[in-house]
């Protein structure tokens, strides 16, 4: 009954609620765009947008904006009469705009928006403001600024580069049967043994808060591996901490690692081949869905590199041993600076070089000296040179990107490796996945940031990361 009173009542010609109908239905409605969206819209659609500005030119007649909102790194040039100009209007300044989107006239952009309201919502001043429009700010001086290098075109590209390289790394697992573990953070143990830890305590504290001394995780395998006993496939994407003393652009004290454990596997080629797939439909897909942000890397960061990474795509992935590595650098004409003897530690100046004498494209180097490895790489149990079943994948520009193993699946091996090494009671728990159901698996560790110099051709490592932190650092 009261619905038809209504009805009844917006249909009388001479009614209040008619008029209130009328001026309702004649009200302008703008939806709500972001403006990537915008790009992709009707003409003579009604939208608001809001974002930052980039530019602000004001004129006699008009005012004209350009405006992002990060979505991409393309801007919405906005039109307005000079009614609309605000003193307030100025780069940097956070805006909302409403208007009607219509053909530009300009060949470089497909549409404009004229505009019939703009707000200011937040006001920046440019002159202290340390980024200064159409001036382009090289990374080394925007890295001085973590808090605000995102308004800067390279680096909000970066960070939309990073979030969908995050994506095509996820989607690549969950396409080929792998399952997402959680991995802690906190930990008591030390994966890589190199004792480079950040101790974990609350404030003040006189004694440990859990039983034993806790540290945040420098690798999630070996908790990987304790899912790998009951999951065939099995990865984690996170942050790992290294409490390196460094300052080098090859450093950081916290980074994203992307580790992966595959059960019942005794074949290295099964390791090779996942971080292979993983690396080519990672770039790939970056590739195809970010295509502006990536070209303004390689025209005007690191002009050049994009014939690397088609390289790197077009070629398949060479395989040398340890053994053969050092006969090539032994072989060079090359002067390093450190030892390249068998036995010896590869360094980055050996990893690039050689990249470079394979092709300049990603190469694995496997069948490492044993004592160079942690107690899981597998025992190879050769002779006279005794090697672990280890492989690292080196890449053009960076080195090492990859390193993982074939692990120990014997419990008696495992075991008097430990004793030797003093560890036996701090990794019972991890004597007992070999005691119950052990498998043969194996595994490996991708570092997030290298993958992205690796793409983009950056040289910092704190060039791909939102907010680096390393040695001596200040903290937000």
């Amino acid at each position: 009954m009261f619905q038809g009173v209504v009805k009844r009542l917006c249909f009388s010609p001479n009614s209040a609620v008619s008029l209130l109908c009328a001026r309702h239905c004649c009200r302008k409605t703008h939806k709500k765009l972001r403006i990537s969206e915008a790009f992709s819209s009707q003409l003579g659609a009604n939208v608001t947008v809001q974002g930052w500005v980039r530019s602000a030119r004001a004129q006699k007649v008009n005012v004209f904006l350009h405006v992002n909102d990060g979505s991409s790194l393309q801007s919405l040039q906005v039109v307005a009469g000079a009614e609309l100009n605000d003193p307030l209007l100025t780069f940097g300044s956070a805006v909302e705009v409403s208007g009607i989107l219509q053909e530009s006239p300009h060949e470089k952009q497909p549409l404009e928006l004229q505009a019939d309201s703009i707000r200011v919502i937040g006001e920046c001043d440019p002159v202290d403001f340390p980024f200064k429009v159409k001036k382009r700010h090289g990374l080394e001086y925007i890295r001085q600024f973590p808090h605000l290098r995102c308004r800067t075109n390279a680096f909000s590209s970066l960070l939309r580069i990073r979030s969908e390289a995050t994506s095509a790394i996820h989607s690549y697992f969950k396409d080929n049967g792998f399952v997402q573990i959680h991995t802690p953070i906190i930990t008591s143990n030390d994966c890589e043994g190199a004792g480079e830890l950040f101790q974990v305590e609350p404030a003040g504290a006189d004694e440990h808060f859990f039983s034993v001394p806790a540290f945040l995780t420098v690798s999630g395998q070996l908790h990987l591996e304790a899912t790998a006993g009951a999951f065939s496939k099995v990865y984690t994407f996170g942050p790992t901490f290294r409490a390196e003393n460094s300052q080098s652009r090859r450093h950081l004290a916290e980074f994203y690692m992307v580790e992966a454990e595959i059960s019942f596997t005794q074949s290295m080629e099964d390791l090779t081949k996942v971080m292979e797939d993983m690396f080519r439909s990672a770039t790939e897909h970056v590739l195809a869905r970010c295509v502006e942000d990536v070209d303004l890397f390689h025209r005007h960061v690191t002009p050049g590199h994009r014939e690397t990474v088609d390289s790197m795509l077009k070629k398949s992935f060479p395989v040398i041993t340890y053994t053969e590595a050092v006969d090539i650098l032994t072989r060079s004409s090359e002067q390093f600076a450190f030892p390249s003897d068998w036995g010896c530690d590869l360094k980055t100046e050996h990893e690039k070089y050689l990249v470079k004498h394979c092709g300049n494209v990603p190469v694995f180097v496997t069948d490492y000296p044993y004592d160079l490895k942690p107690f899981y790489a597998r025992d190879n149990q050769d002779g006279p040179r005794h090697t672990a079943a280890a492989v690292d994948l080196l890449v053009p520009g960076v080195g090492e990107l990859c390193g993982g193993s074939l692990r120990e699946e014997r419990l008696s091996v495992l075991r008097a490796r430990l004793e030797q090494l003093g560890l036996e009671d701090a990794y019972s728990w991890y004597l007992d996945l070999r005691r119950f159901g052990s498998a043969p698996h194996g595994g490996f560790g991708l570092g997030f940031e290298r993958y992205l110099q690796c793409l983009l051709g950056v040289d910092n490592i704190k060039d791909v990361i939102p907010f680096p932190r390393f040695s001596r650092s200040c903290l937000l």
